[in-house]
């Protein structure tokens, strides 16, 4: 099997090339960019895969609020043709998505199953959603992934960043952490995200899938955690959203059920704060090497 990666040299896409099965060509936007279409096909005809995993994304959630454009031509439109150059070459799209497609259950506590109608409360979120249903309207045998706060050790250095290094890098500098304590989730490890993905693919799974690490936590939590694990003290402060004050509203409540990987024989990830210390073992490896 070929399976070519689109965004391989992101956090994600540099986590998942190893684990895939077959033979893997690595994708960059220089060799296809979803927000000029016309990169798409003559890369796809030439490289030939059987599958076509898509990292690759709009991700400035609150730029998009200020240039909706933008965030469409990649999220929607450039998942559009991409799922379509698929199609006319035989190829399955793997394609991810995002917990921002839902947020307008002001008073959920379930964690979102697959089959709950979604409901964006963000241009980004939006964008992300339409192009869901772009890819799976091209072909009922391609394959939706949405996952949520993903931070990977491949963001831990040189020009990468996530939200666990922000944070260790602010404590570090002795810096106060104001940290949104109302929007509950589930941050993953790009590892794990990554490891059962090259499952599903295995598994030649088809339609939308929910993966991301076990249980939900604020990102206040998430942070007290990685402060915690990583011995460090800082000034930690519980603000709400409002405070905050980012220009893109996020759900308050996005957490997402893993429970249809069982139909597929696929074991739900470890929970959020095992695969945090997993990461701060696996980033300690990557730094002292």
């Amino acid at each position: 099997m070929k399976i070519a990666v689109l965004g391989s040299q992101g956090q994600l896409g540099r986590d998942l090339c190893p684990r895939l099965p077959g033979e893997v060509v690595p994708l960059t936007r220089a060799d296809m960019d979803l927000s000029r279409p016309e990169t798409i096909s003559p890369t796809l005809e030439t490289v030939r895969p059987q599958v076509l995993v898509n990292c690759a994304a709009y991700n400035f959630v609150d730029k998009a609020e200020g240039e909706p454009e933008a965030a469409f031509a990649a999220n929607t439109w450039g998942v559009r043709a991409l799922a379509r150059a698929c199609r006319v070459v035989g190829c399955k799209l793997v394609h991810f998505s995002t917990d921002y497609v839902f947020g307008l259950e002001s008073g959920r506590t379930k964690p979102f199953a697959e089959t709950d109608p979604p409901g964006p409360v963000s241009v980004y979120g939006l964008s992300k959603l339409a192009g869901e249903y772009l890819a799976r309207e091209a072909d009922a045998n391609n394959l939706v992934i949405r996952t949520c706060g993903l931070y990977g050790v491949w963001g831990s250095g040189g020009k990468g960043r996530n939200f666990v290094e922000t944070m260790l890098r602010l404590a570090r500098e002795g810096k106060p952490l104001r940290v949104v304590n109302d929007q509950l989730c589930t941050p993953s490890y790009t590892a794990d995200v990554a490891a059962a993905t090259a499952s599903l693919i295995r598994a030649e799974a088809a339609g939308l899938f929910h993966l991301t690490n076990g249980g939900a936590c604020s990102w206040y939590d998430f942070t007290a955690e990685i402060l915690r694990q990583a011995g460090l003290s800082a000034e930690l402060t519980p603000i709400t959203s409002a405070e905050f004050g980012a220009a893109a509203r996020r759900p308050r409540f996005s957490v997402l059920s893993n429970a249809k990987l069982a139909g597929v024989g696929i074991p739900a990830p470890r929970p959020w704060a095992e695969a945090l210390a997993a990461y701060l073992a696996d980033r300690r490896t990557k730094l002292n090497t």
